[in-house]
């Protein structure tokens, strides 16, 4: 099985630095772009399935980077990004954060000592909703000789790694945020898992991860 695992295209909520979580933020044309762009560097690819959070901006960039191609998507509530409750919204970065909770600076700079927010999830509860996702995929025999699309978001993708590389919650984060429509290609056997490429984006405009 081969694994093309891929974040999301922009939205406005990125660009503003907001936490978008479960809320349900739509590409902006920028972002379509984006996933346009890489879908034509993957047009070759003879992807079988894909598989896509169920929130509009991973859904329309799966559909972006399958074009036209007869391609079944099927949505997975697993790869849903981390719940982050009733901080869904705000700024988080800069001058400008709106959040004051210092118990939130660990979100980023300390993810074992986290506690999410009223309505939030857990570092733990997102590591095992997305370590059952792909278990299942690495254990389903219909599946074994599969290419597979995985839409989904820059920290449900950091789980995703996290538990392809057997990391530690302290290191959810060391390797960073993908960019926006960033690819990782993952080889999966009965065995485990091998990363090809991580983190390659195949348009010319920088973007900046959240």
């Amino acid at each position: 099985m081969r694994l093309y695992l891929i974040r999301h295209g922009v939205t406005d909520w990125n660009n503003e630095k907001r936490l978008q979580g479960k809320s349900d933020i739509p590409l902006n044309a920028f972002g379509e772009l984006l996933a346009k762009e890489t879908g034509e560097a993957l047009r070759d690819i003879p992807f079988d399935l894909a598989y896509t959070s169920p929130l509009i901006r991973a859904r329309r960039t799966a559909e972006l980077v399958i074009g036209k191609r007869s391609v079944p998507i099927l949505d997975d509530p697993r790869i849903e990004e981390i719940g982050l409750g009733i901080y869904e919204g705000l700024i988080c970065k800069g001058e400008g954060s709106e959040i004051r909770d210092p118990n939130f600076f660990h979100f980023f700079h300390a993810p074992e000592l986290y506690q999410p927010p009223e309505g939030g999830e857990s570092f733990e509860e997102l590591l095992q909703r997305t370590g059952s996702f792909l278990e299942e995929l690495r254990k389903d025999p219909r599946l074994e000789h599969k290419t597979i699309l995985i839409s989904t978001h820059g920290a449900t993708l950091c789980a995703l790694l996290c538990h392809i590389k057997e990391l530690p919650i302290r290191k959810f984060w060391d390797e960073g945020v993908h960019k926006n429509c960033a690819v990782t290609v993952v080889n999966v056997t009965n065995e485990g898992y091998e990363i090809l490429e991580e983190g390659n984006t195949y348009y010319k405009e920088e973007v900046k991860p959240w």
